[in-house]
């Protein structure tokens, strides 16, 4: 369920591009977005840094692109939330020594004492690479395919591409699980 509520801006933008254009699709998505915070804001008293980052992205190019009628606006947003992702982990490692992609799946996983050192640092890089391919691909398709292309891509393409990753890294990785500890 919190997947789909993740997803729930991304997927009434999708809608509302449908039934009106990118225009009204841009402004549902900020709308969205706004309440989607103000509910985890409330519920749980806590909002993660991405999401506000991802909030204030959408309200900025969101706005841009109703304010200019310009959709590169909108287009580019994606690409800029998959590149600060990559740098944040990135950064993360090179400059605090932390390991984000450890932190936050660290509990769920526990690998073999004999794979934990090395692959911890091998999936952050990993991560790092999917975003930044990720932004690159939103380029790609914001460019050169046309609008609607590009809004199907962004809800079916890129939560796919990221579902194959997740599970190919499922794969990958159930052989350094430690299955006794688990």
């Amino acid at each position: 369920m919190k997947f789909l509520f993740d997803l729930l801006p991304v997927i009434l933008f999708f809608v509302a591009f449908k039934m009106a254009d990118i225009y009204v699709a841009t402004a549902v998505a900020i709308i969205a977005t706004i309440a989607q915070i103000g509910w985890l804001g409330l519920k749980y008293r806590k909002v993660e840094p991405m999401q506000w980052a991802s909030l204030g992205l959408i309200v900025v190019f969101g706005g841009l692109t109703i304010g200019l009628q310009d959709k590169t606006f909108i287009q580019w947003k994606p690409t800029i939330l998959y590149w600060l992702f990559a740098v944040g982990l990135w950064a993360s490692v090179t400059f605090w020594n932390k390991n984000l992609i450890q932190v936050a799946m660290g509990k769920q996983i526990r690998f073999k004492p004999e794979a934990d050192q090395q692959l911890w640092p091998q999936l952050n890089v990993a991560w790092s690479l999917f975003f930044l391919f990720m932004g690159l691909l939103n380029l790609y398709v914001a460019y050169q395919f046309d609008e609607a292309t590009w809004v199907n891509f962004k809800l079916f393409g890129g939560m796919g591409l990221l579902f194959a990753f997740v599970v190919a890294q499922g794969f990958w990785l159930n052989k350094f699980i430690d299955h006794e500890e688990a």
